[in-house]
């Protein structure tokens, strides 16, 4: 049997799955193809933090919408790592060497510690992170 592929999703995607925004369709083909069994999705478990934050302060969505979505999230089952160990040190050293957030670091060394690919949206992370398994949500393919 083929190793399974590992991808690694941040905050700016998985918004993507309960809000209409551009890119949308992308996340949507990751989040079906980890429903299907295709691929693992994995991320830190501060993923479903960012994600209620980032629909709390949308004014799209009430009370109600963010703990349906965050339900929705915790229901898929992904694989949250805890921020400690090898993930925890590493976030710390790429987010000095990369000059970005501890939180963009931790997906990043995530990624790198999994052997996996992050897909993120954040066009400045992309940008920062630039490597052959950091890729924008817009190079998704199924």
């Amino acid at each position: 049997m083929a190793k399974e592929k590992i991808l690694v999703l941040d905050a700016s995607v998985a918004v993507k799955w309960f809000n209409p925004e551009p890119l949308r369709e992308k996340a949507l083909e990751i989040r079906k193809s980890f429903v299907e069994g295709k691929i693992q999705l994995e991320a830190p478990s501060l993923l479903p933090y960012e994600l209620g934050n980032a629909l709390r302060y949308n004014p799209k969505f009430g009370i109600e919408e963010v703990e349906v979505s965050v339900r929705a999230m915790d229901d898929l089952q992904m694989t949250l790592h805890e921020f400690r160990g090898a993930l925890a040190d590493d976030a710390v050293e790429t987010a000095y060497r990369l000059g970005i957030t501890l939180y963009d670091a931790a997906y990043v060394a995530l990624a790198s510690l999994r052997g996996g690919v992050l897909y993120s949206a954040d066009d400045e992370l992309v940008r920062r992170a630039s490597r052959e398994n950091i890729l924008h949500l817009s190079e998704y393919e199924v």
